[in-house]
């Protein structure tokens, strides 16, 4: 179950819950973790809610794209239990989609496919953690025929 939250006060144009459900199954597939129904929570937030978060949980206390809280550890994935959760500041990733000329809704299903990448265990901490995350990526949007994400300047993601 693929649970999509929209708070209140975000009023954008948002992909749809069968993009978002392509992404995440995509990914798992990709990352060789076969679920059939990942349970996962993606919140669409405001910045500031995302910035006390990341004040909260990693003692950084401003805004990023997208953070990610998984519920599971190891290589083994119990499939009736939740993977975790992510939350994306979406006036912030509006103008990172801007500011890399993407297109915001592809810009947002790169984001998630990041933050799904995280709850299945990648990291970026080292230069091959992070190489082999960005080659997954680039991987997964491409089969979505979505942008190179990293064709341009990396962001801050979590």
């Amino acid at each position: 179950m693929i649970d999509v939250i929209i708070d209140n006060d975000v009023d954008a144009d948002l992909p749809n819950q069968e993009s978002i459900e392509s992404a995440i199954h995509l990914t798992c597939k990709v990352a060789g973790v076969y679920i059939d129904t990942p349970h996962v929570c993606i919140r669409f937030a405001s910045d500031n809610i995302v910035q006390e978060l990341n004040a909260q949980w990693r003692d950084k206390n401003k805004v990023t794209d997208v953070l990610s809280f998984p519920m599971q550890e190891g290589d083994i994935y119990r499939v009736d239990e939740p993977l975790g959760d992510m939350i994306l500041a979406v006036p912030f990733v509006i103008h990172e989609a801007q500011r890399l000329e993407h297109q915001t809704h592809a810009h947002i299903l790169h984001l998630i496919i990041h933050g799904m990448l995280h709850l299945l265990g990648y990291d970026h901490i080292q230069d091959d953690e992070a190489h082999t995350m960005q080659s997954l990526e680039s991987r997964i949007m491409k089969e979505l025929h979505l942008h190179q994400p990293y064709a341009h300047e990396l962001s801050d993601h979590v």
